[in-house]
């Protein structure tokens, strides 16, 4: 539907439309989000996805089916596309919502200058290690969060996520043109990521492709993890290319520096590939209970980032790291 096909809404001065960048202020009143240019094109699930972040997905799911979201007043289904100047209704509901994060000066300069690159559409940051990309389950926001607070920009989205305990880069689409192109490159696979990480021993050959499929489980608490399973027919196929950069010996354990290059995007992925072949991430909780190593954080940062039609992007290991390579390191 173009928007000249569009008919004229009919509100209530009390609820005429706001703009879809703006935040909704109160849930429990029909809200009327008018399309911009940042939402065209975008899924209505999507797009109430990203506005209702204390509903679970199912409810919104739900809301879409029992008739509680309209576009342009008319009944609408989770994969319709928005386009600029749309009126998306939606009923009164309940939501627990988050209050916005309170980002200190301090803070929010710390985080603006780990931006190490930035145009008109993308914003790469060095993401520190034990900072969530998003808000949720126990914490009141992560990166994203704090970039919008900090930049005082309207439209930041997540490219794509990296763990909470993983440091480096990490992709923000300052507009939805640029966030559409990046994943449908990491769709493609078109886009190249680079890990640098610390594992526990030293792997017989120099470089190697792990090939081994990944299953997504819970266990009893409820915490998510992944395990290799070559049985399970849900189990998706994923592929890491490794390279060993460094063999040395950390306060009496061999330990390998190595590259990793995930040709897939599972969730930890490369923790649950190197603890497949009996290399296991220093510091990792998760994957390698029996660390032996002392370290205080997950050594693996995301390290380099190669893009198509932009220069390469590179974050360089964190002092903390460094400090436990050897004195001869490059």
């Amino acid at each position: 539907m173009t928007n000249a096909e569009i008919k004229p809404i009919k509100t209530s001065s009390k609820h005429r439309p706001q703009s879809a960048d703006d935040d909704i202020a109160n849930f429990q009143q029909v809200n009327y989000l008018q399309v911009t240019r940042n939402q065209h094109d975008q899924r209505i699930d999507n797009f109430l996805l990203a506005r209702l972040k204390g509903l679970p997905k199912s409810h919104v799911y739900k809301l879409i089916r029992s008739d509680e979201v309209r576009i342009n007043n008319k009944r609408c289904k989770p994969h319709d596309k928005l386009s600029r100047g749309d009126v998306v209704r939606i009923a009164p509901i309940t939501l627990a919502t988050r209050e916005k994060p309170i980002i200190s000066d301090a803070f929010a300069q710390s985080l603006l200058q780990r931006i190490v690159y930035e145009d008109e559409g993308l914003l790469v940051i060095d993401k520190p290690s034990g900072m969530a990309v998003h808000g949720g389950s126990g914490v009141d926001f992560g990166v994203i969060e704090a970039m919008r607070e900090s930049t005082g920009k309207k439209y930041l989205e997540l490219v794509h996520r990296i763990d909470k305990d993983t440091s480096g880069l990490l992709m923000i689409a300052k507009k939805r043109s640029t966030l559409k192109v990046l994943q449908q490159h990491l769709r493609d696979k078109t886009i190249q990521k680079s890990y640098l990480c610390l594992s526990q021993g030293q792997p017989v050959l120099n470089s190697q492709q792990i090939d081994a499929p990944l299953l997504r489980y819970t266990l009893a608490n409820g915490e998510r993890r992944v395990k290799v399973d070559e049985r399970d027919e849900q189990a998706k196929p994923s592929q890491t290319n490794i390279e060993v950069l460094q063999r040395f010996s950390l306060a009496g354990q061999s330990v390998s520096l190595i590259q990793a290059s995930p040709l897939t995007g599972r969730t930890h992925q490369i923790r649950v590939h190197l603890a497949h072949i009996g290399h296991p991430i220093l510091g990792d909780d998760k994957y390698n209970p029996h660390d032996k190593s002392t370290v205080r954080r997950l050594c693996l940062h995301a390290w380099q980032l190669q893009i198509p039609d932009y220069p390469v992007i590179k974050a360089e290991l964190p002092e903390d790291i460094q400090a436990l390579l050897p004195d001869d390191a490059e």
